[in-house]
């Protein structure tokens, strides 16, 4: 089972990700929560994923996911929003969100997304895309970053282009017939060339780039 938890300031919304969810045999909710509980229901439950309001009024997402990922053995957080111009995206993605929705995305792709981060995929709902980028990486830097992703060797472009596509690395290792131990390791050299901190970062860098996904080639 892929546990969950649901972190919003409104309990309605609480009350539907959970009804959402538990469609899914393979998915636990085991806590619902606003922010100012969020931490300690955390850490009580130790889930898989966790699913973070942005925005709330006491303690805010942005917040929790600092305390969050400044400890050991974090889960896979992605940031909730109703907004697809939110200020907060970009921040959140420099303090290691692993993806981004927005509140209503459809049952099928939340239940779809979850079961990504759980593999250790990233999720980047398409509508923010574009806030994310803009946000995160300037339009000018975009040379530097086509320079950065032509050093690389071929595998490491199509590890990279299926990371764009929110691939785990299982599925990358499926998709390239590589071990997936082989893929962490590709996955580690793309990071450390693209000088990122996590695999939505480097999606970003790969769709600013208008990196062409290529995967499929033998060659190292």
């Amino acid at each position: 089972m892929i546990r969950v938890v649901v972190v919003d300031d409104e309990g309605l919304v609480r009350s539907g990700l959970r009804l959402i969810l538990g469609t899914a045999e393979d998915l636990d909710v085991v806590a619902a929560c606003d922010g100012v509980q969020a931490v300690e229901q955390v850490y009580r439950h130790r889930p898989d994923v966790v699913l973070l309001d942005l925005r709330m009024p006491q303690v805010d997402g942005l917040a929790v996911l600092r305390e969050l990922r400044r400890r050991p053995g974090a889960p896979a957080v992605a940031m909730l929003t109703t907004f697809d111009t939110d200020e907060f995206i970009a921040q959140a993605l420099s303090l290691g969100a692993a993806g981004f929705l927005l509140k209503d995305t459809e049952p099928e792709e939340l239940i779809r997304a979850v079961r990504m981060l759980a593999r250790g995929g990233g999720v980047l709902s398409p509508t923010v895309t574009s806030t994310v980028i803009g946000g995160y990486l300037s339009a000018g830097a975009q040379p530097e970053l086509v320079a950065r992703i032509a050093a690389m060797t071929v595998r490491e472009r199509d590890v990279l282009a299926l990371v764009e596509q929110g691939l785990s690395n299982a599925d990358i290792g499926h998709r390239l017939h590589l071990s997936t131990a082989t893929v962490k390791d590709y996955v580690s050299a793309v990071l450390m060339k693209l000088a990122v901190g996590n695999r939505v970062q480097a999606a970003v860098v790969a769709r600013q780039a208008g990196l062409v996904p290529s995967p499929g080639r033998d060659e190292a």
